[in-house]
């Protein structure tokens, strides 16, 4: 599981502790200062460091370090809880889906802002646009197998990786389906969706990935998976 990090000490111990029993903690340091690697570390997980900011950098970072067949992604920021993930690997594990992803639910007040909301909205949008994909969320909640993602070429280290994913998914004809997860008030400050003007920075970074052409040629997947998209409500095809 990879797990990007950047000043979470507060959010760590919560998120680490629902990890799921065997499962590989990768916590990738994005240039802490309050300590969050030294927490990490002492709390089982194991710490990379990734010197070049931004949440692509960190979660590719974590990717190339993992060693498992089948990859995770979540925040570190306890908005999310890691032990979701156990019917997405499922999922993938029986061939039910090469990605797959949650569809965050808010829980609480502040859990998510409607600045980011929005801008979640008009991604969405576009994305379908692009690639016929009948998303509602591109949130960071997901799992695929750890070698065809590789091989998917990802170049964005920014606010676009996620995005990048599930584009040269489609483009690669992959079955991608999402579901509902709840999404609890994080802890601590965003540093990507905490105001308007970093909303807006993050869709101008996934707007330049919606922008490019498609990527066949970076998407050396192997699966022979055939396209794919959900219904609405996130239930799998």
């Amino acid at each position: 599981m990879v797990l990007p990090c950047l000043d979470e000490a507060d959010a760590l111990p919560w998120v680490l502790d629902r990890v799921p029993p065997g499962w590989r903690a990768i916590v990738v340091d994005n240039g802490s200062t309050d300590g969050s690697a030294d927490i990490a570390r002492a709390l089982g997980a194991t710490v990379v460091h990734e010197d070049r900011r931004g949440f692509g950098a960190a979660c590719h970072a974590g990717l190339l370090a993992a060693t498992a067949d089948i990859v995770c992604f979540c925040d570190c920021d306890a908005s999310l809880d890691p032990s979701l993930l156990l019917p997405f690997v499922r999922e993938v594990r029986e061939g039910g889906a090469d990605l797959v992803l949650g569809r965050r639910r808010p829980r609480g007040r502040g859990a998510w802002p409607a600045h980011a909301r929005a801008g979640n909205f008009a991604l969405a949008h576009m994305l379908r646009r692009r690639t016929g994909l009948r998303l509602h969320d591109l949130g960071p909640l997901r799992a695929a197998r750890r070698a065809p993602l590789i091989g998917l070429g990802l170049t964005d280290r920014r606010s676009g990786y996620p995005l990048q994913m599930v584009v040269r998914a489609a483009d690669a004809g992959w079955r991608v389906t999402e579901h509902d997860v709840p999404y609890l008030p994080r802890t601590g400050a965003s540093k990507v969706t905490g105001t308007w003007r970093g909303t807006w920075q993050a869709v101008r970074d996934m707007s330049r990935v919606l922008a490019e052409p498609p990527a066949h040629e970076h998407a050396h997947d192997g699966l022979g998976a055939r396209p794919s998209t959900t219904p609405p409500g996130g239930t799998t095809p």
